[in-house]
């Protein structure tokens, strides 16, 4: 009976969905986190009476046919690059895009990653890097002795140093841009990885060629709606509780037909 069969691959597919869910609604306070959505496809269809198929000698063609299809498939998983709220923190290196664009950070063994957290901070040399000590590309480091330091909107960082009249320019944070975003691998720890899929990064300063622009002393928030991920949970769970009883009635149908040939 290819009930149970259909039913079952709609079954794992809840299951994946529900787990999509989860971790979007884990990472409701990550920074820049992006929410994550399960794309579904059909399955192939068994063709019982092929649609178009000659009815007669004469010509007559079948005009709708009868297929049955065999479920569902988990086609893939899609971020949701909306914009999240920017939060006021009044950290000095705590940075948001307010816009399109990831910041560049070089990992230890050379590679670059992108990210849209941009929660930075300075090690001990005043490089300022991430939490978990990966630099900024292009590499900015803050000297010893900077009183202030200001990050304008196009990415200039800027610092007054104790002894010296003005500000001295300390290096220009660019942002990296990917024709289709969707495409890039998430590493974990807020990172994402270039892929043929995402094609390669068009890197410019912040407020130029499409780019968003930064805002200083803020950071942005995951783009996950709680509201809209519980209501989706609850619809993924009423879909499995569905699904179960498809093989349920499918089992006693078979049943059925048991005790008639006995």
């Amino acid at each position: 009976m290819r009930a149970m069969h259909i039913a079952a691959t709609g079954m794992e597919a809840q299951r994946l969905n529900v787990e999509v869910i989860s971790h979007n609604i884990a990472n409701t306070t990550t920074t820049g986190f992006k929410a994550s959505r399960v794309e579904f496809q059909d399955l192939l269809y068994q063709n019982i009476r092929t649609v178009g198929s000659p009815s007669s000698d004469s010509g007559t063609i079948v005009p709708s046919g009868l297929q049955v299809g065999l479920g569902v498939l988990p086609a893939a998983t899609y971020r949701v690059n909306t914009q999240g709220t920017l939060l006021p923190t009044d950290n000095v290196l705590d940075i948001a895009i307010n816009g399109q664009g990831f910041f560049q950070i070089q990992m230890p063994d050379g590679t670059t990653t992108y990210t849209r957290s941009g929660a930075f901070l300075p090690d001990a040399d005043g490089n300022i890097v991430t939490a978990d000590g990966y630099q900024i590309i292009p590499n900015i480091t803050i000297p010893s002795g900077a009183i202030e330091v200001t990050i304008n909107k196009n990415g200039q960082v800027s610092a007054t140093i104790e002894g010296q009249t003005g500000q001295q320019v300390l290096g220009q944070i660019q942002l990296a841009y990917f024709i289709n975003p969707v495409g890039l691998e998430a590493l974990g720890g807020n990172l994402l990885r270039e892929t043929d899929a995402s094609g390669t990064p068009v890197v410019s300063n912040p407020g130029t060629s499409g780019l968003g622009v930064l805002l200083q002393g803020s950071l942005e928030q995951s783009s996950v709606n709680i509201v809209t991920e519980i209501s989706t949970l609850i619809t993924a769970q009423r879909a499995y509780e569905m699904n179960s009883k498809v093989i349920t009635t499918a089992e006693q149908m078979m049943a059925v037909t048991s005790q008639m040939k006995s």
